[in-house]
């Protein structure tokens, strides 16, 4: 009986959705709010639907439903493509042997996807299929494909789910007329981290579906769904009693970048949850405080080259090298400093030296370095200035006018000689953290850190860093996983405790322009915390191209504990070669390095980063190595995912720095490369096209 009473309940709510489906162009609504679900990403409660947040957008999201505690972290970093991961905490299940562990909940990690197959339209729904934990332990991996239309306020799903998104397996597997490997699904295998393509889209399933209603003019949006999972097949035997299918809840949108939810699960749990959204592509919206672009004047040729300098280090943000002068033109070389966007440079120094030459001079050329290296020479007419300034032409027509050549020689009269800056340091805090570990959930250590930089000439140089502990709480990191490899990262437990203070870095590094497209450098010493030696790369990087091939070897030791001088017994060669793509119109760089790593294993890596106009970046990683899953160990192999915000969406003033966030699940010694401070594809990123005239419609703000 109660297997026809859920059985009516479904056939109602799916008669009710492909109803209003099927009506739903009477009253289409092309947008509307799209809320976090329990396992993050778009969705009801317990269940998905086909929407997707908009471009950028970062939402993190917790929801406690008992047992279950979800940290997600979902990001979209296309229209189409929603991507994330979650830690998930079982309060009734032990994380180990309490001897360990303490009295920590088991953890559970997991990273879901979800991609949209097609758009809504006035007749059509909305249709996405998706994985949630499709690389982690398993425990939690379910598949679905969903359909979603709006009606006026409401907005309704409708889907077909696998696994734990299905597991009531109220119906037949309709894929198990393609193939008999879709009749049954395996168990979820240990050590984790591995993608289960046998398990995937296989197994009985069920429907499940629901409404959201967006209340007008309210910031309330109320949820019901029918849920495809009895709860009846839970992992570790941890079945829970579900009294209906039905889930019912609410949302208060506080503002635009937090809600709260409140729900009934079960038919017999309350659900909390809370989301913060923020949206990675939206430009920064804080006053700067950045001097104004200095306004054009009649030109007047200039005797007082060094006032010039200092107006073009102020204004314009260049620490310039020299300035060359002949007949028509005059030419800059310098490296900018100050503007993530370097087409506003460019267009401040032009106009400063527009005003400081006469009006023979009609050429303005720039010579943009880098750590002493010449990247770009780019030439812009004094007429096209004037012309932009006046709003005769406009600022894309003026970016069409802006040659983009390879520096080669420099014509004229050095005018003037810019003075080497030898010495330069800085300070700034660190963050070493742990997360999802044994020991505790959250170990950390905040650290000061003093970075040194000492240039002997342009492109040879002496640099170090030194950090101190402040705080930490890895008095409870004692915890060493086992490694069936040359314990290569697996003694972080040892760095990081064995003393409060250490030596990041200190290396010497010489860079050279070897010739058109070519750049080299070669660098020796302390290179990381965990490795010293010595080491080169050489890269070809065509001026103006989206592509570049660089390679990269390194004879490397292993370094104490106390992070000093000293050196363990461990030595190894490594080193990569590397291809670079930067898919302008997606805005995606894709990199693809293939060599060999620090615990000698062999393979490749693959690295996509999505980058939007206010300079924030985010990508993944993953790789592959000759290594087993057996001896890579819990995680199958490296994978990680990484954040990079520049530091002028915090300050008002502008700078070129970033503060890059990286997440890996697990750290194991398969597939791990050496850190090194500076690699060449970033210090020549202007020599691509694209990233040279970025900004160009910011260019007189």
């Amino acid at each position: 009986m109660r297997r026809q009473t859920r059985n009516l309940k479904l056939s109602l709510l799916t008669c009710a959705c492909t109803t209003v489906m099927a009506q739903s162009a009477l009253a289409y609504e092309e947008t509307g709010p799209v809320t976090q679900g329990d396992f993050g990403g778009a969705g009801l409660m317990q269940t998905p639907t086909a929407r997707m947040a908009p471009v950028g957008q970062l939402n993190f999201h917790y929801s406690h439903t008992s047992p279950y505690s979800r940290f997600n972290l979902f990001f979209q970093p296309f229209s189409w493509l929603e991507g994330g991961f979650r830690y998930m905490s079982i309060s009734n299940v032990p994380y180990g042997p309490e001897s360990l562990s303490g009295t920590q909940s088991y953890k559970d990690k997991a990273i879901d996807i979800k991609v949209r197959l097609w758009d809504e339209d006035r007749y059509i729904p909305a249709v996405a299929i998706g994985g949630r934990d499709i690389s982690g332990t398993g425990l939690f991996s379910g598949e679905y494909v969903v359909a979603s239309k709006r009606w006026s306020n409401l907005d309704f799903s409708l889907g077909l789910g696998w696994g734990y998104v299905g597991a009531r397996g109220s119906l037949g597997n309709p894929l198990s007329l393609l193939s008999a490997r879709f009749d049954e699904r395996g168990a979820a295998k240990s050590g984790g981290g591995k993608f289960n393509f046998s398990n995937y889209f296989s197994g009985d399933t069920s429907l499940f579906g629901g409404v959201s209603y967006y209340i007008p003019n309210s910031p309330f949006i109320l949820k019901a769904e029918y849920d495809g999972n009895d709860y009846q097949h839970e992992p570790r035997d941890n079945n829970q009693e579900q009294s209906s299918p039905i889930n019912v809840g609410v949302v208060y949108q506080f503002n635009d970048n937090i809600d709260f939810q409140l729900g009934w699960e079960r038919g017999n749990t309350a659900m909390l949850g809370f989301t913060y959204k923020a949206n990675m592509a939206a430009p920064f919206n804080q006053t700067r405080t950045d001097p104004a672009p200095e306004p054009l004047t009649s030109p007047t040729a200039t005797s007082d080259w060094q006032q010039v300098a200092n107006d073009l280090h102020n204004n314009a943000g260049y620490d310039v090298s020299s300035i060359r002068t002949d007949s028509d033109q005059v030419t800059l070389v310098g490296e900018q400093t100050s503007y993530r966007e370097s087409s506003k440079a460019k267009i401040r120094a032009a106009r400063i030296l527009a005003n400081n030459t006469d009006s023979e001079t009609s050429n303005i050329t720039i010579v943009d370095t880098k750590n002493g290296l010449p990247l770009t020479k780019s030439t812009i007419t004094r007429e096209s200035i004037e012309a932009a300034d006046s709003g005769d032409i406009s600022t894309d027509e003026l970016k069409s006018q802006m040659t983009l050549r390879d520096p080669g020689s420099l014509a004229g009269t050095e005018v003037y000689t810019g003075k080497l800056e030898h010495f330069r340091y800085n300070f700034w805090p660190g963050l070493t953290q742990n997360i999802g570990g044994p020991d505790a959930f959250y170990l950390y250590q905040v650290t000061a850190n003093a970075t040194a930089t000492y240039t002997f000439t342009p492109g040879l140089d002496l640099s170090s860093t030194l950090s101190v502990g402040v705080i930490d709480n890895f008095d409870k990191f004692k915890y060493d996983a086992p490694s069936n490899l040359p314990r290569v990262r697996t003694y972080i437990r040892e760095y990081m405790t064995n003393s409060n203070y250490g030596i990041q870095n200190l290396q010497l590094s010489y860079r050279k322009q070897l010739s058109d497209n070519w750049y080299g450098q070669a660098y020796g010493g302390l290179l990381e915390t965990m490795y010293g030696g010595i080491g080169g790369e050489v890269l070809y990087r065509p001026i103006g191209k989206p592509w570049a091939l660089g390679m990269d070897v390194n004879y490397v030791k292993q370094r104490d504990f106390d992070r000093g001088f000293g050196f363990r017994d461990y030595t190894t060669t490594t080193g990569h070669l590397t291809g670079y793509y930067n898919f302008a119109d997606q805005d995606l760089l894709a990199k693809v390095s293939v060599g060999q790593y620090l615990a000698k294993d062999k393979g490749v890596t693959f690295d996509f980063s999505r980058y939007f106009d206010n300079g924030v970046s985010a990508g993944f990683w993953a790789t592959f190595t000759n290594v087993s899953s057996e001896d890579f160990g819990e995680g199958s192999f490296d994978k990680g995912i990484y954040l990079v915000v520049p530091f002028d969406a915090f300050f008002t003033r502008s700078t070129v720095k970033y503060a890059p966030i990286t997440w890996q699940p697990l750290t194991r010694d398969g597939g791990q490369r050496l850190q090194r401070t500076s690699q060449l594809y970033d210090v020549t990123r202007m020599r691509d096209q694209d990233i040279y005239l970025d900004g160009f419609s910011n260019a007189y703000k």
